[in-house]
């Protein structure tokens, strides 16, 4: 299999650092899920407060796996990016990382209910797949998203991150899944961020310490052989 490829300059570090990894090739499809991170309409909508356009293109990409996956009898979980105005904890994000104008949008944009809160209606969603509600970045933070506690009951081990933004709750989650001993698979044509300077930083990143980078084509023949 063709694992993604780093840029020359970082090809020797990776191989000291990591040698050949061989997640994606020894995943069982059983133990397997597949995150579909923020898939919003207040991220792909045009004209949305948070607007990614490149996300809007990489759907295609982020069916054909969730397809592949179900085929094999694996998981699939859609995440929504929500604010709850019941929690508290996380108060200085909104005061303190977002002018008030913006917060206020924000807050609005994903508040209970609101059409961008709402999943894409070109995801490919299937009545067994769940859709989990989280109010950080990553879905991994106690208190504030299930998610490490649905994966546990179902035996989960290796995780298949997509989504968008692929530098912010792609890549959040994806660090965290890898602290809490997941084997973490990151498709680096089925994640979408703002510009191509951001995609190919977080990318990157998670192939030096947090994740197997693979592509689409590469995750679907896995689960197809």
């Amino acid at each position: 299999m063709q694992r993604y490829e780093l840029d020359p300059e970082f090809e020797a570090r990776y191989e000291w650092t990591r040698g050949p990894t061989h997640l994606l090739e020894e995943a069982d499809p059983k133990t397997t899920a597949h995150l579909v991170i923020d898939m919003q309409n207040g991220f792909l909508r045009p004209g949305a407060l948070l607007e990614t356009p490149p996300a809007r293109e990489v759907v295609p990409q982020i069916n054909a796996i969730s397809s592949a996956l179900r085929a094999a009898g694996g998981m699939v979980a859609f995440t929504r990016f929500a604010y709850d105005p019941t929690e508290k904890a996380w108060d200085a994000f909104y005061r303190r990382f977002l002018n008030p104008v913006r917060s206020s949008a924000q807050q609005e944009a994903f508040g209970p209910d609101a059409h961008d809160l709402q999943l894409w209606d070109g995801l490919d969603i299937d009545p067994s797949d769940l859709v989990v509600d989280k109010t950080r970045f990553s879905a991994f933070i106690m208190g504030t998203c299930d998610m490490h506690e649905i994966l546990q009951k179902r035996g989960i081990r290796t995780l298949i991150i997509s989504g968008t933004m692929t530098n912010c709750c792609c890549d959040s989650t994806a660090r965290d899944a890898m602290q809490y001993g997941y084997d973490v698979v990151f498709a680096a044509d089925a994640t979408g961020t703002v510009s191509k300077t951001e995609q190919d930083a977080a990318v990157l990143n998670m192939a030096l310490l947090f994740a197997e980078v693979a592509n689409t084509e590469d995750i679907v023949s896995a689960f197809t052989r």
